[in-house]
């Protein structure tokens, strides 16, 4: 099954929280997209992993997305070797993505950059031919996507260009709060952190509405890039 899109996450929400209005849109416009789920999110404060499972599963519905996969990595001490490399190589290799999204290149949470190098690095050695791989007893093919993105998570990094997501806010809102078990909850008797808080949840609105103000539309997401931007003339840009 060929993707056009494939949106990595070193945990489950991360993705929602990242990319989830661009994911939105592009699906409108006919594009493929699917999800990878580097870990089960199981050192979370709130919750706990088969509650984390179900919530992915209900927020990949209201995304529309055509697959949402987890590999299972250990929470807070996946590393970015050969080992981990390779399982990601298979996805690359099995869903054959123009575009990779991943987590932000530095952020507080340290999974995020680990998951952000470990993607990255993984799409380049996906293109080696020499690089053997197989995905339930059937040999792949190389595989290198033609774009990486990060997209923007706790810190507020400096985006190199960004997407407007005009319309798509309510449902990409909806995604996120699926993950009920993580976010603010007057009612809840789970402990605090920092993704629980109601401001928290409300500096989602403002960073999309603050992104979307600097570019001329109501709101946007922002994403960071490894190499530079080309477009194929000066009308491209809004």
């Amino acid at each position: 099954m060929k993707l056009d899109i494939l949106a990595f996450g070193a945990h489950p929400d991360d993705v929602e929280l990242g990319c989830a209005g661009t994911i939105l849109k592009e699906i409108s416009q006919g594009k493929k997209v699917g999800i990878i789920d580097l870990t089960r999110g199981e050192l979370g404060t709130r919750g706990s992993a088969t509650i984390r499972d179900q919530e992915a599963a209900a927020a990949a519905k209201i995304l529309g997305v055509t697959v949402r996969e987890n590999l299972g990595m250990r929470d807070g001490f996946f590393v970015n070797d050969e080992t981990h490399q390779l399982e990601v190589i298979k996805m690359i290799r099995k869903y054959k993505p123009e575009i990779v999204l991943c987590n932000a290149e530095d952020d507080r949470h340290i999974d995020h950059a680990k998951g952000s190098k470990l993607v990255s690095d993984a799409c380049f050695l996906s293109g080696l031919v020499k690089i053997e791989t197989a995905l339930v007893g059937e040999v792949q093919t190389a595989w290198r996507p033609k774009l990486v993105y990060h997209y923007i998570q706790w810190k507020n990094s400096v985006p190199d260009f960004v997407v407007d997501i005009t319309g798509f806010t309510d449902l990409k809102v909806a995604s996120i709060l699926a993950y009920g078990s993580q976010f603010y909850d007057p009612n809840s008797t789970e402990p605090e952190s920092p993704i629980s808080s109601k401001n928290f949840l409300e500096s989602l609105n403002y960073r999309s509405r603050d992104l979307g103000r600097l570019t001329g539309v109501d709101h946007a997401e922002g994403f960071t890039v490894e190499r530079c931007v080309a477009v194929n003339s000066l009308g491209d840009l809004i």
